[in-house]
């Protein structure tokens, strides 16, 4: 896949918020940025006073699939844990 391919795929993933009583994630876009890469992109309304996401914008990470209410997605994992 070439660089330019790769910073132009985008894809929705979700990011644990962290201090927040239980445990919640926040969907968000990511931009593939190589093998199994993706750069963290904000929300519209992302707010670091508000939220406190446990990969902010502009990390980079890799993806696991996760089981959620709603069925499964991608939550974001740091990029060393594999």
């Amino acid at each position: 896949m070439s660089e330019e391919t790769a910073s132009n795929t985008k894809s929705v993933i979700y990011v644990r918020l962290l201090d927040e009583g239980t445990e919640v994630s926040r969907p968000t876009e990511v931009l593939e940025v190589g093998p199994g890469l993706f750069k963290v992109l904000p929300t519209p309304d992302y707010d670091p006073a508000d939220e406190k996401w446990e990969f902010p914008p502009g990390s980079i990470v890799r993806r696991r699939k996760a089981q959620h209410s709603n069925g499964d997605h991608w939550l974001a994992v740091n990029p060393n844990s594999y």
